[in-house]
């Protein structure tokens, strides 16, 4: 099929500014004294002397049952300083490796103090996700903070050893990056504990996000039914939602399915399900956009994205696989709402694009399993989020290896 790309730089109105997401966590918000305590405990996991980290570890280092405590009261102790928040206690889980992971992802220890512990407060995002998780963004975007259930940190702590070994054997990996493992237990009055894990934010950019995809390659509930005009930047569409293609170069796009490949493998032997592909899209700024004859588009192009495009062509790998990469996508459309890959239209845009894979931290357990032979009674099998690991990981490998293609131009 012959393609042009558009002149317009997006199939929708481009929003001029796009509001940072969040609401600041300023005094008398009702996690104030958690933001406190949790800028404080990660300030002395990080800065605390330890032993100078290698990536070859010994087994003892991923037991389950190797954790610090450390007590924080508020007239401080030999080891904490003194601080305006209520007393508490505050769990390392596997600090050499959390610490070690840092290494190996070039993560500055100062840099990692500043953005999550400085002077400037932490940022909630407006509601918690389904899994009843609330998330919190460093004012910088680098970071993003994740309350978790029990069950995540046993799963995280069973899979440690392998997902360590799988960074250390794939740079590419589009995995989400984990820095730290924590937990907060309140005293006094309001005793509970606070379970969170610190991951990199996937779109923490320049470029504005214009549109958020979360696709898992199944069709049932994944549709957000939303009007175009309600449809705003940080909204999350899924998977029935997507009307688009996605277009990389030759290189990069075999680097990708290959990548695709590991990481499904991987989530499958660690019996992961309900993970997704993150996708967020840059559209190109269509006043930098002239014709000529031929129907492409000329040297005004702006030209960051065309130094970029040079760069990605004489050398792909000089792009790590997800973050900035120059593409197009092909407006695609479907015969039946309901259906998950419809018919390309020849319609392309210049984007920017970011993809990860996020939410690698639910097991098929009991509920899992339940979930999915209840909803077999009334839907497809095929169509439900919750089935067995082997059978999602080829779902979701099918789906994302059909709508990531080939640009040929």
């Amino acid at each position: 099929m012959s393609m042009s790309s558009s002149l317009e730089a997006s199939p929708f109105q481009i929003p001029k500014e796009v509001k940072k997401q969040g609401d600041i966590i300023s005094k008398g918000h009702k996690n104030y004294e958690l933001m406190l305590n949790l800028q404080l405990g990660i300030r002395h996991s990080v800065g605390r002397p330890g032993p100078t980290p290698s990536l070859d570890l010994k087994p003892s280092a991923f037991n389950p049952k190797e954790k610090v405590w450390t007590r924080f009261p508020p007239e401080g102790s030999k080891y904490t300083p003194p601080h305006q928040s209520c007393e508490f206690r505050w769990k390392d889980y596997c600090p050499l490796v959390f610490r070690t992971l840092r290494m190996l992802f070039k993560v500055d220890a100062a840099e990692y103090m500043l953005s999550i512990c400085g002077n400037d407060s932490l940022r909630e995002l407006s509601s918690p996700g389904k899994s009843g998780s609330f998330f919190y963004l460093s004012y910088d975007d680098r970071y993003m903070i994740k309350t978790i259930k029990k069950t995540e940190v046993i799963v995280i702590l069973r899979m440690l050893s392998a997902y360590f070994n799988h960074f250390r054997q794939n740079e590419n990996t589009l995995l989400t990056k984990f820095f730290g493992l924590h937990c907060v237990r309140l005293t006094g009055a309001a005793q509970r504990k606070v379970r969170f894990i610190i991951m990199g934010n996937l779109f923490c950019t320049n470029h504005t996000i214009h549109r958020r995809f979360d696709l898992k390659g199944s069709s049932l509930g994944r549709l957000t039914d939303k009007p175009e005009s309600e449809i705003e930047a940080t909204t999350i569409l899924k998977d029935l939602d997507l009307k688009f293609f996605f277009r990389l170069q030759k290189a990069l796009n075999e680097k990708f399915r290959w990548q695709i490949e590991k990481d499904s493998d991987f989530l499958e032997q660690e019996r992961i399900m309900d993970y997704s592909l993150l996708v967020g899209l840059h559209f190109r700024e269509p006043s930098h956009l002239t014709p000529i004859d031929d129907g492409t588009v000329d040297g005004t192009v702006e030209d960051s994205y065309v130094a970029d495009m040079d760069k990605l062509l004489s050398d792909p790998s000089r792009f790590p696989l997800g973050i900035s990469i120059p593409a197009r996508i092909e407006k695609m459309e479907r015969a039946i709402e309901t259906e998950l890959i419809g018919q390309p239209t020849g319609e392309c845009y210049n984007v920017v694009m970011f993809f990860g894979i996020i939410d690698i931290l639910q097991d098929y357990d009991i509920t899992k399993k339940l979930e999915h032979a209840y909803k077999s009674f009334q839907y497809d099998p095929a169509s439900i989020s919750a089935v067995d690991p082997r059978l999602y990981a080829k779902r979701f490998r099918d789906f994302i290896l059909t709508i990531f293609k080939e640009d040929d131009q």
